[in-house]
């Protein structure tokens, strides 16, 4: 995780070279990306089949806040949950 460094990825360091092939990480120019075969930006493939009609999604905001709500409902009955073990450890 250290070599990723997920905090900031301006700051990661390839450790992969000609005389160290072993290295984990290597960094890649576009154009070598874009020079390979069948190579495609394209990433429909990232659509969501389950969704019966995925062209006519509500706008990014509103998506956002049905996710934000949800997770606070769930943080709600975890919460609850946290509360009735708590109760159960101290009648024990």
């Amino acid at each position: 995780m250290k070599l990723y460094n997920p905090a900031n990825r301006h700051e990661r360091k390839a450790t992969w070279s000609a005389d160290n092939p072993e290295g984990r990480w290597r960094v890649y120019d576009y154009s070598e990306l874009i020079a390979r075969d069948k190579a495609s930006l394209d990433i429909f493939w990232l659509k969501d089949d389950s969704l019966a009609d995925s062209d006519n999604l509500p706008p990014p905001d509103v998506i956002a806040q049905e996710i934000v709500d949800d997770l606070e409902a769930a943080l709600e009955q975890f919460r609850l949950i946290a509360g009735d073990l708590q109760a159960s450890d101290l009648a024990a």
